[in-house]
C-alpha cells in the first residue's frame, strides 16, 4: 500500500533523467556532500540510520567507484563534511555530527580521500555547502574552488537528496546564474550517488515533535526539486575520450 502511494505521486510530479558523459575535453568537479558516520553508519548518532539501509549503501558504493575514478583522473574533488560545535547547533535536527568526534568523519568507505593531493576537504556547520564554505574575510572555499581548478560541469553526490545536497544545488546555481561561478555551466546530480534518511509516518505519529520522511518520495522530491532549479538529473553517469578535432 505504501509503495503504491509513493508510485502514485512520482507520478504525479515526473522528471526527466539523462545518461551522461563527462569528456576529458571538459573540466569536471565532483562534490561529495555529508558523507560521514553521523548520516551514514549504523548507530553512529542521533541521525545515524538505526540499521541498514539499501540506498545509503548504493549511495556510498557509487561515490566512492566515482571518487576512485576522479582520483586515477587527478581531477578535482570537494567533500563537505557536517560539523558542528557543540554550542552551535542546527535546528530542528538534535546534536548531531558535533566537531571532533567520529560522527562528522567521511565513511570508513571514503577516509582515503584524506590523503588524495586533488581532494580539498570542507568542514561546515549549516546544510548548505554554498553558505558554509564562507570565510570571516567574506571569501568562499567552494567558489575559489570552482575558479582555480575552471570547473566547468559539477557532479554532486551524497545525503541527504532533498535537503543538503539539494540547498548546496540551488545556492550554487542561483551564484552560476548571478556569475559568481565562472566559467561554471552545469551542475549535475547523480540520482543514485544521492540518498535521504527514512522517517515512516507510523514512527513520526508516535514521536513527539516529528514529521514523517518516507524515503523513497523525499528522495525523488529532493531530486525534482534540484531538476526545476536547472539542475541535470543523471540515472547513469560514464567517462569519455577527449573529442577528436
Amino acid at each position: 500500500m505504501v509503495s503504491q502511494k509513493v508510485d502514485l505521486l512520482k507520478n504525479e510530479i515526473p522528471f526527466e533523467e539523462e545518461s551522461v558523459v563527462f569528456s576529458e575535453d571538459v573540466k569536471t568537479g565532483l562534490v561529495l556532500v555529508d558523507i560521514i558516520n553521523g548520516f551514514c553508519t549504523v548507530g553512529a548518532g542521533n541521525l545515524a540510520p538505526r540499521e541498514p539501509n539499501r540506498q545509503i549503501s548504493e549511495m556510498i558504493n557509487e561515490s566512492a567507484r566515482l571518487a576512485t575514478i576522479f582520483c586515477d583522473k587527478e581531477w578535482p574533488i570537494m567533500a563537505f563534511l557536517d560539523s558542528h560545535r557543540p554550542d552551535k547547533l542546527e535546528p530542528p535536527y538534535p546534536p548531531h555530527c558535533i566537531t571532533g568526534t567520529d560522527e562528522s568523519n567521511l565513511v570508513p568507505a571514503l577516509q582515503w580521500l584524506e590523503r588524495e593531493p586533488n581532494v580539498t576537504i570542507r568542514r561546515k556547520d549549516c546544510y548548505d555547502g554554498y553558505l558554509g564554505s564562507m570565510e570571516e574575510d567574506g571569501s568562499n572555499v567552494f567558489v575559489d574552488w570552482v575558479k582555480t581548478n575552471r570547473i566547468k560541469t559539477l557532479l554532486v553526490v551524497g545525503i541527504c537528496t532533498d535537503i543538503c545536497v539539494l540547498d548546496f544545488v540551488c545556492s550554487t546555481l542561483s551564484a552560476r546564474n548571478r556569475g559568481f561561478l565562472s566559467p561554471l555551466e552545469d551542475v549535475v546530480v547523480y540520482s543514485r550517488g544521492c540518498a535521504t534518511f527514512d522517517f515512516p509516518v507510523s514512527v513520526a505519529r508516535n514521536t513527539k515533535d516529528s514529521i514523517a520522511h518516507p524515503q523513497e518520495l523525499m528522495h525523488h522530491v529532493g531530486l525534482y526539486m534540484a531538476k526545476g532549479r536547472g539542475a541535470k538529473i543523471a540515472r547513469e553517469v560514464s567517462f569519455g575520450a577527449p573529442e577528436k578535432p
